[in-house]
């Protein structure tokens, strides 16, 4: 699959067309081969290491908010009686809180969360910085 990427006919078809303009001299099947040889040795030799060197400098993508559903946050307070507090969740390496307010069946049980608990979110609702979270299994 990797021969079918842009770069690599982009690369071939560079490699071809000069391997056949600087092989003019040579008779007709040769110089059809010298393309194919140039196109093989312009993506191997100069345009493929290139862009392996290139890549070792891309960064790794950022984390969003939503990304962290299904992970887990701590009570930063106990919550109150409705079940709403307030919850800390690493986020690409950053400490963000939260509005959190838990399940309604960990509530309708009666579990409590207290400072300091660790709590697994289960939604996340990024423009009013809130969250649902629930109760590990343990």
């Amino acid at each position: 699959m990797s021969l079918l990427s842009p770069r690599v006919l982009f690369a071939m078809l560079v490699g071809f067309g000069a391997g056949g303009l600087l092989a003019t001299p040579l008779g007709e099947p040769w110089r059809a081969g010298a393309a194919v040889l140039a196109a093989a040795a312009f993506e191997g030799l100069l345009v493929g290491p290139l862009w392996r060197l290139l890549f070792r400098f891309e960064s790794a993508p950022a984390a969003t908010l939503e990304s962290a559903i299904e992970d887990d946050a701590r009570a930063v307070m106990g919550f109150d009686a409705n079940g709403q507090g307030l919850v800390a969740l690493d986020v690409d390496g950053q400490i963000v809180q939260l509005l959190a307010t838990l399940a309604p069946d960990d509530r309708a049980r009666g579990a409590r969360i207290r400072s300091g608990d660790v709590v697994r979110v289960s939604s996340i609702d990024a423009a009013r910085n809130r969250c649902t979270v629930r109760v590990p299994e343990s």
